[in-house]
């Protein structure tokens, strides 16, 4: 039988893509957080077990599917409070971050949002940050995860900050939804950001993001997916191969191309191939 030590696990990274941004997932049963403070807020989404911890002068337990928000410079502790311990996963964005997000809301300077509840219950959001957080260590797309991150955030803040920013109602940019899907289909195969993006059309990204998905139904990194595949389907008709499709679209390789094109194709590359040869999808 294994010990406790040997059941806990720990990843911790920075993303490059994010200004450094700090990243935790890990399972603790033993394992107790002594007293301390973080200069970033502490964000987290707890997936199994139950975590507890000493915050603002009161005790807090934290089930699965809770959210929990730590302030920057507030001492707090973390154990575990059953023997099973607990697993989370965790963001330790800077302050900045957060600020940003709350002023796109806004679309005028925010002051640093404030969440008067430690633990949040609300599946759909904890939903969302697991999400996030599972595409910050897999994906390798910066439009993605900077769209997702401050998307999320956005949420958290709209729904549970004190005094939440007045979020400005969405007006119709065609123009702006129009050049972005033009330069998505002109450079899929770069890594394109949403700054990129941001600049191109003169708007916040949130407000792109917001605009963008009003108008097309899905956000741009989703969009960009869909002319990558569309391009496979192309080039796959050519005779080119599957591995070299992978990267003439954009793809990091030819898992991430399989993955994609049987989601929005509902067959793999290969099938398509074959089917496309017989020109019957099997």
């Amino acid at each position: 039988m294994k010990s406790q030590l040997h059941q806990e696990k720990a990843k911790f990274w920075c993303d490059r893509d994010l200004g450094n941004l700090e990243l935790l997932r890990a399972t603790y049963i033993s394992h107790s957080f002594s007293r301390h403070t973080h200069e970033s807020y502490a964000i987290g989404v707890v997936e199994a077990g139950i975590e507890g911890f000493r915050y603002q002068g009161s005790n807090h337990l934290a089930p699965p599917s809770s959210v929990v928000v730590v302030h920057p410079g507030e001492v707090h502790t973390g154990h575990a409070v059953t023997k099973s311990g607990w697993t989370y996963r965790m963001f330790y964005p800077e302050t900045h971050l957060l600020q940003k997000a709350a002023s796109e809301l806004a679309d005028c300077f925010q002051p640093l949002p404030y969440f008067p509840t430690a633990v949040i219950q609300d599946r759909q959001l904890a939903a969302q940050m697991c999400y996030l957080h599972l595409r910050l260590e897999n994906s390798a797309s910066k439009l993605e995860k900077e769209s997702l991150l401050i998307w999320t955030f956005a949420q958290l803040i709209s729904k549970y900050a004190q005094a939440p920013p007045s979020i400005k109602p969405i007006t119709p940019e065609f123009s702006a939804v129009k050049q972005t899907q033009e330069y998505l289909r002109a450079n899929y195969t770069e890594n394109i950001s949403l700054e990129q993006l941001s600049n191109l059309v003169n708007l916040k990204p949130l407000r792109l993001l917001r605009v963008f998905r009003k108008a097309m139904g899905l956000p741009p990194h989703a969009y960009l997916l869909q002319v990558r595949v569309t391009q496979a389907k192309k080039l796959l008709t050519m005779g080119i191969s599957i591995a070299e499709v992978a990267v003439e679209t954009g793809f990091s390789d030819q898992s991430h191309l399989h993955r994609h094109f049987k989601r929005f194709v509902g067959v793999t590359p290969g099938q398509y191939v074959r089917g496309f040869e017989n020109r019957i999808i099997a």
